[in-house]
């Protein structure tokens, strides 16, 4: 952890808590940077007022298993077939942030508890990025100072907003692309998953008056996260995305029933605890928690009411139905190409050929384009300092 300042407040920024999100590196280091230089334009920025403590690398063992993502994501050859093929992320009982919502113990979370505990940070700032879509925050504290500075760095810099996103589906939402966790008493509050997301490192700062905010920016951009226009055939359209989250899915599990002999066994090699967590009922799981969305906006168009889905809204879920098999073909690939028995140069150009059909697909139809990694930096920058202003003078 790098530190900055000495003051006797405490903010807390999280890098890499995903090890296939890797710009919050690089936003970690900008950030010191900008921090180091002193210019002292804010309370947030005045060494004296606010120490700033900086963990550069949450998951360094998923990063060592993200080898060449920095690459594939900001070097002159940005494709999502690179990303997918060498991004990793473990079982969600082996994400730092997440594994205590699912009992796992972890010794990166009990560090990250045990810093909380004793710096009790006013705010705590946790860093990721998205594949596809636009910049949004997610906030266990409403911090209303945050909205416009976020919404004008966005703009500014040609990031789209990111207007619902699975990951908050239930969230409560003040302003364009920042979601507030509801009451722990909310009905329908989380996306699958996550009920018991008050045990997470995120709502560790709330036992000291802090806040989190988590604050993602895009990797490719789409200019249809950022349309608010009513979107038509919502119920059709989800239910297409369930079915193409099942099939490739499918597709994906069926080449690795035919492998399953002679890879690596799962409790030795990480990719393959995740493939296989993916297959057991990850696809239902996700396809199935829009099944309440699809209901909704097929009553509203029977009684004719107006759409109950934005096409922002289904864009967002249009990217999680496409990567949760591209995430898995690319894990899968890596174990065949390593894998010494005579079956696997053939499942694997199988398999290849429909990564490459998918990854072309999902840029197609939602017509990505890159985000430099500068602006993305610079984005999670802002907002951080953004952030620490609002908290700074926001009371709990």
């Amino acid at each position: 952890m790098l530190s900055v300042g000495h003051g006797p407040r405490h903010v807390l920024v999280v890098a890499r808590p995903h090890s296939d999100e890797p710009v919050g590196g690089a936003t970690a280091l900008a950030l010191a940077e900008r921090l180091v230089r002193g210019d002292r334009l804010s309370p947030a920025t005045d060494p004296e007022a606010v120490t700033w403590n900086i963990v550069l690398c949450l998951d360094p063992d998923g990063a060592a298993l993200s080898e060449g993502i920095e690459a594939a994501t900001a070097g002159p050859d940005h494709t999502l077939e690179r990303y997918y093929g060498t991004a990793f992320r473990p079982v969600a009982a082996e994400q730092p942030e997440w594994a205590p919502i699912v009992s796992g113990r972890l010794p990166e979370s009990r560090a990250l508890f045990d810093v909380i505990d004793e710096l009790r940070p006013f705010l705590q700032c946790s860093l990721h990025s998205v594949e596809a879509g636009g910049s949004w925050v997610q906030l266990t504290r409403d911090l209303p100072g945050l909205a416009a500075p976020f919404q004008a760095s966005a703009a500014e810099l040609g990031i789209p907003l990111q207007h619902g996103t699975y990951d908050a589906l239930y969230w409560e939402n003040p302003s364009p692309a920042i979601h507030v966790l509801p009451p722990p008493d909310s009905t329908g509050r989380l996306a699958a998953g996550s009920e018991n997301i008050g045990s997470s490192t995120w709502c560790a700062p709330s036992r000291y008056g802090g806040a989190t905010a988590i604050i993602e920016v895009p990797m490719w951009a789409t200019d249809l996260a950022d349309d608010l226009s009513p979107h038509p055939e919502a119920a059709h359209v989800l239910r297409e995305l369930s079915a193409l989250v099942r099939d490739g899915g499918r597709q994906v599990t069926d080449v690795l029933v035919r492998a399953r002999g002679f890879l690596p066994p799962a409790r030795d090699d990480a990719l393959r605890r995740v493939v296989e967590w993916m297959a057991d009922d990850l696809y239902d799981l996700v396809a199935d928690s829009w099944e309440p969305l699809a209901r909704q906006a097929a009553e509203a168009a029977r009684a004719g009411d107006p759409p109950t889905l934005t096409t922002s809204q289904v864009c967002a879920l249009d990217v999680v139905a496409r990567r949760q098999p591209l995430r898995a073909a690319g894990l899968l690939l890596r174990l065949l190409a390593a894998a010494d028995h005579p079956a696997a140069p053939a499942l694997h150009a199988e398999l290849a050929g429909l990564f490459t059909t998918w990854c072309t697909d999902f840029e197609k139809s939602l017509r990505l384009r890159w985000v430099p990694v500068t602006h993305q930096a610079e984005h999670q920058t802002r907002t951080i300092l953004a952030a620490t202003e609002a908290a700074l003078t926001t009371r709990p």
